[in-house]
């Protein structure tokens, strides 16, 4: 994210390299091979910010280290290199990575995952169940369950989970008949106390029975979520790499750059609106078109050439930072409408935090704290850019706990 202003354009003449270039092109000798290589490792030496062109110099603190204008292999090489966006490029790609193996794990486990504690929380969504299909299920996996004597545990448990149900069908009384009569007489015996296998009966039990009273809701909002922080991160750690190539490319990396943060800021309210508003269409709707059209308007001024200038970087900041606090809005509509739910508590205390990882990144960025302090100190490892793609990343990785309080939440209560 915004990676602006850390590469620098490379000359051949030895007076505007450093760290090792000594110019002295009579050493070359006689040879016209060794010429020519003196002069490859002269132009791929890193530079100093004075030696920048204009349209690359932006932070003046960040004195050295700079790659100029190589070849777009000598640059993929340098990934595996140490210049002063090495880390601004690996912060962000380990991050990438994180995510995607976040959506995956996402996609394959989470509709899966139910914890067999919360059916106690089901009577609604009971009541609405194909009861005689639940039957049919468990008549059909009971029998293949492990025998254990502490079986009549299980049986307790689910006694209480369902007990509270007060309005249960004929169909689901029999239901409950079934699973607190028929579980101990089959299982009990077996002589095995093993907790391990007990407490993976108790698993098995809950996933067979919950994915029958539970209707998963749409799963979009968290996915384009998720897709928003991997197309943010990979872009800014794709704009940090190349944009040293050309002027032209540096132009292009950027408008991709402002995109995927404009892209991250406006998905991350996805899953809030759309899963605390789900039963509630016009609110819903108002909120999520308004922050889509505020995205969209963020990439189209972040088009302008105008807008990568160094005297621009607050107003970049700022932009970006708004687009944040319009999300207060219904973060606080949320609390009101659902005061008296834990849930709603719990992920407005993600949300916060994920608001403060990402405001002091803000901050960060725009006062380039800490090298302003001691310019030159920090140009390989701590500059302001690189904490803040650590605050950006540990700010999305917070949003996705609140997403799936969120999924747990309306997967077992609906609306």
């Amino acid at each position: 994210m915004g990676c602006e202003g850390t590469e620098v354009v490379v000359t051949t003449d030895s007076s505007s390299c450093c760290h090792g270039c000594d110019g002295d092109k009579g050493k070359k000798g006689k040879g016209g091979g060794r010429g020519r290589l003196w002069k490859k490792m002269i132009r791929y030496q890193l530079v100093e910010y004075h030696s920048l062109p204009g349209y690359l110099k932006d932070n003046e603190f960040i004195l050295g280290y700079y790659r100029s204008e190589w070849p777009l292999k000598q640059i993929f090489f340098s990934i595996f290199t140490l210049h002063n966006e090495t880390l601004n490029v690996w912060t962000h790609l380990i991050g990438f990575f994180i995510f995607l193996a976040l959506t995956i794990y996402t996609a394959m486990k989470i509709p899966k995952v139910v914890d067999f504690h919360s059916l106690q929380h089901l009577p609604d969504v009971l009541r609405m169940a194909d009861l005689h299909k639940i039957q049919s299920e468990l008549l059909n996996c009971l029998p293949s369950m492990p025998h254990m004597s502490d079986l009549q545990r299980v049986r307790d448990e689910v006694k209480t989970a369902f007990s509270s149900m007060d309005m249960l069908s004929s169909s689901g009384r029999h239901l409950l008949d079934l699973l607190t009569a028929c579980l101990p007489n089959r299982f009990l015996h077996s002589n095995s106390t093993d907790i391990s296998i007990m407490r993976t009966m108790k698993e098995d039990l809950a996933n067979m029975i919950a994915p029958l009273l539970v209707r998963p809701i749409s799963r979009w909002p968290f996915f384009a979520f998720l897709g928003g922080a991997m197309f943010c991160l990979l872009a800014s750690s794709t704009c940090h790499l190349l944009s040293c190539h050309s002027r032209r490319l540096a132009y292009i990396m950027l408008r991709l750059d402002y995109a995927g943060i404009a892209a991250l800021i406006a998905t991350s309210f996805y899953p809030p609106v759309y899963y605390s508003f789900m039963c509630d269409p016009v609110f819903c709707n108002i909120y999520l078109g308004f922050i889509t059209i505020l995205g969209i308007a963020t990439i189209t001024v972040s088009l302008f050439p105008v807008f990568q200038n160094p005297e621009f970087r607050s107003i970049r900041a700022g932009l970006f930072f708004g687009m944040g606090l319009s999300g207060i809005v219904p973060v606080l509509h949320k609390l009101i409408a659902f005061r008296h739910r834990p849930e709603a508590v719990h992920t407005t205390g993600y949300e916060a935090l994920m608001g403060l990882l990402y405001g002091l990144g803000a901050l960060v960025y725009a006062t380039r704290v800490p090298e302003r302090w001691k310019p030159g100190k920090f140009d390989i490892a701590g500059h302001s850019h690189q904490l803040f793609h650590v605050l950006v990343v540990a700010g999305a990785y917070t949003h996705y706990h609140a997403g799936l309080v969120y999924l747990k939440w309306r997967d077992l209560e609906g609306c």
